[in-house]
């Protein structure tokens, strides 16, 4: 991965890659340095909306895009196959957080403690149809101390939900609704969070480089998930939870991006897609085998 290329009229070595900086995506990196890939990356440590706008706008040339926003530029982008951050049941990192039971929330106050639409078009989508309530939404900072001071609910995602769902709500006598299991429960299919996409024109540019990348992730994937122990007790160092539930945590989450992953796509786009913009019969374009 180091052939110089032209862009723009500057020589480039290494690939632009983004990196989510929550723990979901910490098994997909985590191999990275023990391969020696991570060396051959430009890595970019953002959050998910904002490494996907860069992706989308061209300022990274692979990298993790949330679901609604690959969909939207999905004639853009190229989804990498077998990698992804999804779940098939339970996620529990993005959750609903609730005073009342969900059917009750008709018109009543609803805090998004996120601008990842994925999560929030996802937790939209179960209140409406399955729960039959039309909340009244607004969207402020991720502390579910001060959001249940003026809201009934409040959607988390990432490394504060973990901690909402896990030290918070119990303490404050609050429910918590785990959307990747209510999205099982009403579908059957599991879901996908994010996908691993290429821009079309990096990948016509440089083909053998986006099949590099791929390369390394899923080696860096599978090698974090045989060694997940030791993954979670390193991680356990510098987070605000211990190892034992780190690992139930990245054994909880589904990293495949396969036919059933590519069918619950399929099915939230047509549950989404005119409401979200994007069609509902959004075509998802894999890389091809080299």
């Amino acid at each position: 991965m180091d052939n110089a290329n032209e862009n723009d009229g500057r020589p480039r070595s290494r690939p632009r890659v983004g990196h989510i900086q929550f723990l979901n995506c910490l098994p997909l990196y985590w191999g990275l340095a023990r391969t020696g890939t991570l060396l051959d990356l430009e890595l970019t440590k953002d959050t998910p909306e904002k490494l996907s706008e860069r992706l989308v706008r061209g300022g990274l040339d692979i990298g993790p895009i949330t679901l609604v926003e690959y969909l939207r530029h999905a004639d853009e982008l190229v989804a990498l196959p077998d990698i992804a951050v999804g779940c098939d049941g339970p996620v529990m990192s993005c959750v609903i957080v609730s005073q009342r039971p969900l059917e009750e929330l008709d018109g009543a106050r609803v805090a998004l403690g996120s601008t990842s639409r994925t999560s929030v078009r996802l937790a939209q989508l179960l209140l409406t149809e399955r729960y039959g309530v039309e909340p009244a939404y607004y969207t402020c900072p991720p502390d579910l101390g001060l959001m249940m001071q003026e809201a009934e609910a409040a959607v988390l995602i990432g490394d504060a939900a973990l901690r909402a769902s896990l030290h918070d709500a119990p303490r404050l006598g609050l429910q918590v609704h785990d959307l990747g299991l209510m999205w099982k429960e009403w579908t059957g299919l599991p879901f996908v969070f994010a996908v691993w996409a290429a821009r079309k024109d990096y990948l016509a540019r440089e083909p053998e480089t986006v099949h590099d990348v791929h390369r390394a992730f899923l080696a860096s994937r599978d090698l974090s998930l045989d060694e997940v122990t030791k993954v979670a007790e390193q991680a356990a160092r510098w987070e605000a939870f211990d190892a034992e539930l780190l690992e139930r945590y990245f054994r909880t989450l589904d990293f495949r991006f396969g036919p059933e992953q590519l069918a619950g796509v399929r099915e939230f786009a047509r549950r989404t897609g005119p409401t979200t913009g994007f069609p509902a019969d959004v075509a998802v374009d894999l890389l091809p085998p080299e």
